[in-house]
């Protein structure tokens, strides 16, 4: 396979974007976690949740998804026929890739009639075994939906499977998977954050480990936290998901002083999704030029994963 050919460096790569968006009839789907230039050229910028939901209502025939992976999978699930791009196949997720679709299956098998809720950071291949799909903004009315006569298995990340047991009362079966980027947020480095900045609360995402979430002020999704902070009257925060969400709450707040948490190894940026950042505004550029790489899946699983998939924005 050849590689495609780079654009020339006197190439309006945001001009040319624009050119090809209208060329195509293609909607620029972005997560709150991409770079900031990608989120400002995006037709919608939202969590895996608003982004799911815009994909499945889409009028354009191509879905351009910066994003990762298994965000372009959601897209092509809920809309077969029409032509689904990611800037960069290489866009994975840690907690996807710790859900092998077969480890799943036998882990699932273990149980009597369970109910499978599978987080929406998951293969195709496992949302097709799944009773519904959940993402970190809905997951708690999820799982308070879910059967009381039949065991629930939670997958893939045991981060948010325990804040949900928390907060739903319900016991869940947990996958043990978690966020690389999540689970290596400092407890010890937020705490000699808070101790110099004792006015700034923390947020953070229910994917993070217990002892972080215990110093947090609010914990809630990607989108809860934007909320949060651009509604509360405190003026310094202290960030534990990945720092991407900084760029949008700062065009809604810009008075507010947002720090960024960090992980162990300071020498890194260690609290930035390394899968979300591969997207870049040329690989961008290349992806609508070439209409490739294009998200392709196998119809029987894609049908499979469409059913608790819709149960999902029904349940929203």
């Amino acid at each position: 396979m050849n590689a495609p050919e780079n654009p020339a460096p006197t190439l309006d790569l945001v001009d040319e974007i624009n050119r090809l968006r209208k060329q195509l009839n293609a909607v620029l789907l972005a997560h709150y976690y991409q770079a900031d230039e990608l989120q400002d050229l995006a037709d919608h910028v939202g969590d895996s949740l608003a982004l799911s939901q815009q994909a499945a209502k889409t009028s354009a025939e191509v879905i351009v998804f910066c994003g990762v992976h298994f965000m372009a999978e959601t897209a092509k699930i809920l809309n077969p026929d029409k032509l689904v791009l990611l800037p960069d196949l290489e866009a994975g997720c840690s907690l996807s890739d710790q859900c092998p679709a077969d480890q799943f299956a036998a882990f699932v098998a273990r149980y009597e009639n369970p109910f499978v809720v599978s987080y929406v950071n998951s293969s195709a291949a496992v949302k097709a075994m799944s009773d519904v799909i959940c993402t970190s903004s809905n997951a708690v009315k999820i799982v308070e939906r879910a059967p009381k006569d039949r065991p629930v298995i939670f997958g893939p990340d045991q981060h948010l499977g325990r804040f949900v047991m928390k907060k739903t009362g319900r016991a869940l079966v947990l996958w043990p998977g978690s966020c690389q980027v999540h689970e290596l947020f400092s407890e010890k480095k937020i705490v000699q954050l808070q101790v110099r900045h004792p006015e700034a609360e923390v947020v953070a995402h229910p994917e993070c480990l217990e002892r972080v979430l215990a110093h947090a002020a609010f914990v809630g999704s990607t989108k809860g936290i934007l909320d949060y902070v651009v509604k509360s009257p405190k003026k310094t925060f202290i960030i534990a998901t990945e720092p991407g969400i900084i760029h949008q709450i700062k065009k809604l707040a810009p008075d507010k002083e947002l720090i960024p948490a960090p992980g162990e190894d300071e020498s890194c940026s260690c609290n930035e999704c390394p899968f979300m950042r591969l997207n870049t505004l040329e690989k961008l550029y290349l992806c609508m030029r070439d209409r490739k790489p294009e998200i392709t899946l196998p119809e029987e699983i894609r049908k499979r994963a469409l059913v608790p998939l819709r149960r999902m924005l029904e349940w929203s």
